[in-house]
C-alpha cells in the first residue's frame, strides 16, 4: 500500500477549496471522490420566514461572481408565484444584466485562469509587459472586463450584487449618455475578444470523453434567461419540470449535492449550451467566428474555454444590437397581490443552468425553496472524467502527485467550478494499491 497526501488549500486559478480522491489498483481508478466540503451554508434554510420581495437579494449572497444569475433566476421563481409577467423592456434589460455578466465572468476564468496554464505562468500578472503579444493580452482582459462591468453596472447597478433589478421590473434606467458609453465599451472589446478566441482555439490541452449535454435555450437565437430545457439526446422540456428531470445523487464523502438525468452524468455550461445550439449565435458572431465554430459540436472538456470566449463574442454583439436599436424608458414595477404558490426560475449562469424554487404562503412569506447550482450538476462528470484522466497518465508512465495534481487541476479548471456556489479546490488524496 503506497499513500501519498498533497495538501494544496490556497489554489489561485480557481474559485475556492475542495479535495478530490483516487484510489489506483492495477492501473485503474477503482475509486474517484470529488469532495466539496463547504457547499451546505443553509441559504434555502435561511430563507424560510422572509418576506418574498427579500429573496432575489438574500439569494445573490449564494455567490460574489455569479451573483447576477442567482437574482434573474430569483426574480423569474417569485413573479411565477405572483403571476406577474415582466414587460418586453424589462425582458431586455434583464438579457443586458446577463451579457454583463457572461463577459466580465467569462473573461475572468479565461484570462486569470485558463491563459496562465497555456503560457506556463503562475499567474496572469506574470506575463512580460515588454513581449507584444503577452502586453497584448493584458490589456485585452482588462478592456473586456472593463466592457462587460460598465454594461452591468448601467443596467443593474452592479456588476455583481446588482441593485436596480427586482420582481416586477427595474427601478432605475440608464441615460442615453451611459448608453451610448456602454455602446463605445462594447465595440471596442470586440476585437480583444476575438483574439481570445483564437487563443483558446489553438490553446494546446485536450481530454475528450463522451457524454451527454443540458441546457436552457430559447426557441429563436441564442439567450441566458427564457426557453426550453434542451439535451444532446433531442429531449425537449419546459423548464417548469427542470426538477424532475434531474435526479439527486446523495454523495456521503461530500457536502455537495450531485445529480444525473436518466441515470446517467450530464454536463452543464458553455459547452453544452454551444454544442446544442450554436447555429443560433448572433450573425455577426458566427460569421467572426466560423473557424472555432467549426469544432462543435465537440466532447473535449477544453472546449468549454472555447465557447466561452465565443459567448464574449456573442453577449457583445447582441448587446450592442439591443442598446442601439431600443430606447430604454421609465417603467413603473409591476405588482401583484400576494398568494399562497410556487414559482420556479431558470437561467443559464456562466456555468450552466441554475435553478431556483420559491414557495410562499397568502402573506407572502416564504414556506420553503430549493437551490440547483451548475457546478453540483457537473460533478459526477468532474469524477468520471478525473478518473479516466488518471488512467491515462498512469498508462503513460506519469505517476508523480505533483504532474498528475497539474494535469487534474487543468481538467477540472476546464469545467469553471463556482465554489463559491457549489464547492471548495483542490486537495488531492491518491491513493496506490
Amino acid at each position: 500500500m503506497h499513500k501519498v497526501d498533497i495538501d494544496l488549500e490556497h489554489i489561485t486559478k480557481i474559485e475556492g477549496d475542495a479535495s478530490i480522491r483516487i484510489t489506483m489498483e492495477d492501473g485503474k481508478a477503482t475509486k474517484v471522490n470529488f469532495s466539496t466540503e463547504e457547499y451546505k451554508r443553509f441559504f434555502t434554510e435561511a430563507l424560510k420566514g422572509k418576506s418574498i420581495m427579500a429573496v432575489p437579494s438574500h439569494l445573490s449572497r449564494i455567490c460574489g461572481t455569479c451573483s447576477n444569475a442567482h437574482i434573474m433566476a430569483a426574480i423569474e421563481a417569485c413573479e411565477m408565484a405572483l403571476d406577474i409577467q415582466p414587460s418586453k423592456q424589462t425582458e431586455m434589460l434583464r438579457a443586458l444584466t446577463m451579457h454583463g455578466l457572461v463577459v466580465r465572468d467569462h473573461a475572468l476564468h479565461l484570462y486569470l485562469f485558463c491563459l496562465p496554464d497555456v503560457y506556463g505562468k503562475d499567474a496572469f500578472l506574470d506575463f512580460d509587459e515588454n513581449d507584444p503579444h503577452q502586453h497584448q493580452l493584458l490589456h485585452d482582459a482588462f478592456d473586456i472586463k472593463s466592457a462587460g462591468n460598465y454594461l452591468a453596472t448601467v443596467i443593474a447597478g452592479r456588476s455583481v450584487h446588482a441593485m436596480y433589478p427586482t420582481i416586477g421590473g427595474f427601478i432605475h434606467f440608464p441615460t442615453q449618455e451611459e448608453v451610448a458609453e456602454a455602446i463605445h465599451k462594447l465595440e471596442h472589446a470586440r476585437e480583444p475578444a476575438l483574439r481570445l478566441v483564437t487563443e483558446f482555439m489553438n490553446a494546446p490541452f485536450h481530454f475528450d470523453r463522451k457524454t451527454d449535454y443540458m441546457a436552457l435555450l430559447p426557441d429563436e437565437g441564442y439567450g441566458y434567461i427564457n426557453g426550453k430545457i434542451r439535451t444532446s439526446k433531442g429531449d425537449v422540456y419546459d423548464e417548469k419540470v427542470y426538477r424532475e428531470l434531474v435526479e439527486h445523487v446523495v454523495l456521503p464523502y461530500s457536502q455537495a449535492s450531485a445529480y444525473q438525468y436518466k441515470g446517467d452524468p450530464y454536463m452543464v455550461g458553455a459547452l453544452a449550451r454551444m454544442n446544442i445550439a450554436k447555429d443560433k449565435l448572433h450573425p455577426k458572431t458566427k460569421e467572426s467566428c466560423a473557424e472555432a465554430l467549426a469544432l462543435f459540436p465537440s466532447t473535449d472538456i477544453f472546449h468549454n474555454n472555447l465557447a466561452q470566449a465565443i459567448e464574449v463574442v456573442h453577449s457583445i454583439d447582441e448587446a450592442i444590437e439591443l442598446l442601439t436599436n431600443n430606447t430604454i424608458v421609465k417603467e413603473e414595477v409591476i405588482k401583484k397581490p400576494y398568494r399562497e404558490a410556487t414559482g420556479i426560475g431558470v437561467v443559464e449562469a456562466p456555468r450552466g443552468a441554475l435553478y431556483h424554487k420559491v414557495h410562499i404562503d397568502a402573506e407572502g412569506k416564504v414556506v420553503d425553496g430549493e437551490v440547483i447550482v451548475p457546478t453540483g450538476q457537473n460533478q459526477i462528470n468532474i469524477e468520471e472524467d478525473a478518473g479516466r484522466l488518471v488512467e491515462e497518465l498512469w498508462a503513460k508512465g506519469v505517476q508523480d502527485v505533483e504532474s498528475i495534481t497539474f494535469e487534474l487541476e487543468k481538467l477540472i479548471r476546464a469545467y469553471d467550478p463556482c465554489m463559491s456556489c457549489a464547492a471548495h479546490f483542490l486537495k488531492l488524496d491518491l491513493e496506490v494499491k
